[in-house]
């Protein structure tokens, strides 16, 4: 398992636009992603689920991804958010 943590900067937090990007760019790997965000965790491939984190500008989440693929799934996530949140 490899795991990071980011604090969103979007001054709007994880909302629909960003979201189903990522749920996009999640599906592109074969590893599990999970997302936590203080009690709540999504996997990163269900929207809804992402959307239900509430995650706000500041809020420091946790990327947990676990698979084949994951050193490259963690790089490209990690990406993504340093990008687009």
């Amino acid at each position: 398992m490899v795991s990071f943590n980011y604090v969103i900067k979007d001054e709007v937090g994880i909302h629909a636009r960003p979201a189903g990007l990522l749920v996009k760019e999640a599906k592109a790997y074969g590893s599990k992603i999970v997302i936590k965000a203080g009690e709540k965790s999504a996997e990163a491939t269900k929207l809804i689920a992402i959307m239900g984190l509430g995650a706000k500008k500041g809020t420091e989440i946790t990327v947990e991804v676990t698979g084949d693929d994951e050193a490259a799934a963690a790089e490209g996530i990690k990406k993504f958010f340093e990008e687009n949140l």
